[in-house]
């Protein structure tokens, strides 16, 4: 969500990244947290720039309403009640009123023009939540902010790392949380935050986080879930990036056999998508997913960019770094480390958010439209797209993050000596069993790794 904020004053406003980020961290936490009441209030589905057009052109797979339209018609401001309190950022679709320019941030922070057009705000899938908190960066910032609030073992902050500070704690670390759209996600009930995130990443994705929460044993967060949570998610998953590397490979044959199998990708994108969607039932999981994706984006754009907390921290990477850079010098200062695959994670957040997104929806649940995957053709329209890039580019990298050899089955039909292998296994998945797996790791371990 802020992330989106940012990319809007660079693009355009003409602002420097750096500036944008440290201007948009610099708002008031009550101005941000009621523009995050009127992104829910707004809200919906919409398309990463990546993916533009694919749900509106792939029309019949394209569903005919928003499923999160009825919860948010259940749980948004009242219509008359919100135009009391505009945040007067930009980017805002609706709800009533002119717009604002943009807060002025306070003298020590570059100042930013108003930003010239409003961009409808991405809402990203909650795979984006557990890939970013995935790398550590959660554990860190927090504990970043931790010692600044409490002590002065860290190097004087400037202007702007007070400020950040400041919202980050007011945003994030209140109970409950400033915005009522992600009120009550924390209670007396259930009190402690990080296990209500792993609840929701266990039951949407059969997923435990690769790093322990400090002080609580057992799994708490597993308790009371049901019998129905996706277990089978990370199989399906990978299943279907060695079959869209499969189509790869096959896809420029010219003579021969091809074995990649159109009709099984579609299936499996099928598959996913029931899963996922009956986890909606009844609008569930949809607020947790808008919290916590709003959380992570914020401790995200803190890394993305030499921000002021960075520069602060001597945590500089340039222009052309990588949040990874910045979050392992950040670490060191605390001593927490980072996840070792954090470069990856970071770059698989953006990309898998819009396919898993695209997948819920049911987009590529026929065969011509799963070829997409791995075919460079153009949609009905004729217009081309990069989705087989994207996906090339997903397959490395889940492969490079996890461990999991998700190109090793075509490579073994490419052996003489090895016995064939069907493209499609004769039993699609075992039905329902959780294998049995190591005690929960520290930071760095493979991010896929299940409890």
């Amino acid at each position: 969500m802020f992330r989106t904020l940012v990319s809007d004053l660079i693009t355009n406003a003409g602002a420097v990244p750096e500036d944008a980020a440290n201007a948009v961290q610099a708002t008031s936490p009550l101005q941000l947290s009621r523009w995050l009441d009127e992104i829910w209030w707004c809200g919906g589905l919409v398309a990463d720039p990546v993916w533009q057009g694919i749900l509106t052109q792939v029309s019949a797979n394209t569903p005919t309403s928003d499923p999160t339209k009825s919860i948010i018609a259940g749980t948004r401001l009242p219509d008359l009640l919100l135009p009391s309190v505009r945040s007067g950022l930009q980017p805002i679709t609706t709800p009533p009123g002119s717009a604002q320019p943009y807060v002025t941030p306070p003298p020590t922070i570059p100042p930013v023009p108003p930003m010239t057009s409003s961009v409808a705000p991405i809402w990203r899938h909650l795979i984006y939540a557990y890939l970013v908190e995935s790398t550590g960066v959660f554990e860190i910032l927090a504990e970043v902010l931790r010692r600044y609030v409490v002590g002065e073992t860290l190097p004087t902050p400037t202007t702007g790392t007070v400020v950040w500070a400041r919202a980050t704690e007011e945003l994030f670390f209140r109970d409950p949380p400033l915005f009522s759209a992600g009120g009550a996600l924390t209670s007396q009930l259930r009190p402690v935050a990080a296990a209500n995130r792993r609840n929701v990443y266990w039951r949407m994705f059969g997923l435990d986080l690769p790093h322990p929460i400090p002080g609580i044993g057992g799994q708490p967060w597993k308790r009371d879930v049901g019998a129905t949570i996706n277990v089978r998610f990370l199989e399906l998953w990978n299943e279907l990036l060695r079959q869209v590397w499969l189509g790869f490979e096959n896809d420029s044959n010219s003579s021969g056999a091809k074995a990649t199998d159109s009709s099984y990708i579609a299936y499996l994108c099928q598959t996913l998508s029931e899963m996922m969607q009956l986890r909606r039932r009844g609008g569930m999981l949809f607020r947790d997913e808008f919290a916590y994706v709003t959380m992570l984006s914020w401790f995200h754009l803190t890394v993305q960019y030499d921000t002021a907390l960075v520069g602060d921290l001597s945590a500089n990477a340039g222009p052309n770094g990588n949040p990874a850079d910045r979050l392992a010098l950040i670490g060191q200062r605390v001593g927490i480390a980072p996840s070792r695959q954090a470069r990856e994670l970071f770059e698989l957040a953006d990309k898998v958010s819009p396919l898993m997104w695209a997948i819920e929806l049911g987009v590529f649940n026929n065969p011509s439209a799963a070829e997409m995957l791995y075919r460079h053709i153009g949609l009905p329209s004729g217009v081309p797209t990069t989705i087989a890039d994207e996906m090339n580019r997903i397959v490395d990298l889940w492969q490079s993050a996890t461990g999991e050899r998700v190109k090793d089955l075509a490579v073994t039909q490419r052996r003489v000596q090895a016995p064939a292998r069907s493209a499609q296994p004769a039993k699609l998945l075992p039905g329902g069993s959780v294998p049995s797996t190591p005690a929960p790791s520290t930071n760095g371990q493979p991010v896929a790794s299940r409890r």
